[in-house]
């Protein structure tokens, strides 16, 4: 996702990963796979990369990802806890050898057409757990479907790198 000239935040910090010996696991709905696509393009991605999970489903999110399934009854799969929860999920869902991924990023939202949910289109939420801590932040991204998703991705990147 580069242009040009600009720096390819994608690269640098699979780079700096590496350089720490962290490994990342994914979990994704809205962005179906495109953000796990996106970190293993650069080089050298299977060093920190152990994988991701396409959870398009709801059910999926609790099945697999361990997301409370109250929480998905209450509230929906669009929230901050449950990108909180997918984050957090993934790391354990994903583990290699007995030892979860030290860091597990997540999206889920409304790309669109439409509101979805009780969200407007372009609602997004990224989570982030690293160690014993995990958060979310909230992005409203403007555009179609395509433009969302991508933004989604380029946003998860963007807020994974200003970690590290």
């Amino acid at each position: 996702m580069t242009d040009g000239d600009e720096i390819d935040l994608t690269a640098a910090l699979i780079a700096e990963l590496t350089r720490r010996g962290e490994t990342v696991a994914v979990a994704e709905s809205l962005t179906g796979g495109l953000l796990v696509a996106e970190l293993i393009r650069p080089a050298g991605a299977s060093n920190v990369v152990l994988g991701g999970v396409v959870a398009y489903n709801t059910a999926i999110k609790a099945s697999v990802l361990g997301v409370d399934a109250n929480l998905l009854r209450t509230q929906g799969p669009v929230h901050p806890e449950v990108a909180e929860q997918m984050a957090e999920g993934v790391r354990y869902a994903l583990a290699v050898d007995g030892s979860a991924a030290s860091i597990g990023i997540s999206t889920t939202g409304v790309a669109g057409p439409g509101p979805a949910d009780g969200h407007p289109e372009g609602t997004v939420f990224v989570g982030l757990s690293l160690g014993d801590k995990t958060w979310s932040v909230a992005l409203h991204l403007d555009g179609g479907r395509d433009r969302i998703r991508a933004g989604a991705v380029s946003e998860a990147v963007r807020i994974l790198s200003a970690r590290f």
